[in-house]
């Protein structure tokens, strides 16, 4: 295809697009129907996983949840169970660690037993190498298959649930640290479960989608992936990093042909999780501190409808925009007027990620 061509195809296929979304801001876009689908949430022991396996659950969902808290995900999972989940499974894993990702994602599926409801729990001690445990019985609190507490082996995702059909990677960590204060093993940390985690996730459950032309990835980032803040250099960076890769596998996912597997890309801005508490917003007219349950609702949303971008609040779309063309110098005062300069002044949650070392 020559250049004018091409050219006068990408001008009436952008007006095309364009016309697209004036209509739907009209007509609400159809929603998918995910009944059955297999849904894996990492973070799920509190927050906004907590609060996304609770919508995900009133879907009808099959729910797959992973943390480092045990306790926090049993509470998930009987919230989960309470909201409509058809079946509830939890997996003590860190998914910054590439071989418990692996271990734990990894072998073939087994058939479920006759349970309507059915929630089990593995255990993942994450100091002892995978090795041959004792022999498989039946566990009698579930009639399905023992685990052995010591390795976890047996407690694989692939092998108790089947392929993984929804992919939410939304484990995450902030230090809370200046970049010059903080210990080079946090900011390594901060790498490893806000991006890195990401990479093993994607390699252990994109096959299988891949495979069938099927699937849902979604990467819960931060606005702080779109627009730096001071006093945050680590945190941006991570976040920063996991929009430039979900947003380019998802483009290599269209390059070859596997447009059935979607991408979906959340930004919000802090959100009263706890994960942020003292962190205060100059103008919260125009950057509130997100209500959690709010921004959940949205992000359910945003799948079904199989939206790219999610962007909260609405005003972020326009500073991101703003930040693309205005020179440096006008955009440092637009982000010193949004209090976007000033340093962040937060409770550091490092979540208990770092108790495990």
């Amino acid at each position: 295809m020559n250049f004018i061509l091409e050219t006068l195809q990408v001008l009436l296929m952008s007006i095309w697009y364009n016309l697209e979304s004036f209509v739907h801001l009209f007509v609400p876009r159809k929603r998918k129907n995910i009944e059955g689908e297999v849904v894996l949430i990492s973070g799920a022991g509190s927050g906004i996983g907590r609060l996304m396996a609770q919508e995900f659950a009133a879907l009808n969902t099959v729910l797959v949840l992973w943390d480092i808290n045990q306790e926090g995900m049993k509470e998930t999972a009987r919230l989960a169970k309470e909201s409509g989940a058809s079946r509830v499974h939890y997996y003590l894993c860190d998914c910054s660690d590439k071989n418990e990702v692996y271990r734990v994602a990894d072998q073939n599926r087994l058939s479920h037993f006759g349970c309507s409801v059915l929630t089990i729990c593995f255990l993942c001690d994450l100091s002892v190498s995978t090795g041959s445990g004792s022999a498989a019985g039946a566990d009698p609190s579930t009639g399905g298959p023992a685990v052995d507490k010591a390795t976890g082996s047996g407690s694989t995702v692939k092998r108790e649930v089947g392929d993984v059909s929804i992919l939410v990677n939304n484990a995450g960590i902030v230090t809370g640290k200046k970049f010059m204060d903080a210990p080079d093993s946090l900011i390594e940390k901060t790498m490893e479960v806000n991006t890195m985690a990401h990479f093993w996730t994607y390699k252990a459950f994109l096959p299988a989608m891949i495979a069938n032309n099927h699937g849902h990835l979604v990467s819960i980032a931060s606005s702080a992936g779109l627009i730096s803040c001071n006093g945050l250099a680590d945190y941006c960076a991570s976040k920063f990093a996991a929009v430039g890769f979900a947003e380019s596998v998802g483009l290599e996912l269209l390059a070859t042909g596997k447009d059935g597997v979607k991408t979906t890309i959340v930004c919000p801005y802090f959100i009263n999780t706890g994960m942020f508490d003292g962190c205060q917003t100059k103008w919260p007219t125009l950057l509130p501190i997100l209500d959690p349950n709010y921004v959940a609702k949205k992000i359910i949303q945003a799948v079904l409808t199989d939206q790219v971008f999610l962007l909260l609040p609405k005003t972020m779309y326009l500073i991101t925009a703003l930040k693309t063309v205005l020179q440096w110098k006008l955009f440092s005062l637009l982000s010193s007027y949004l209090g976007l300069s000033v340093e962040v002044d937060c409770q550091t949650f490092l979540s208990r990620h770092l108790k495990l070392q």
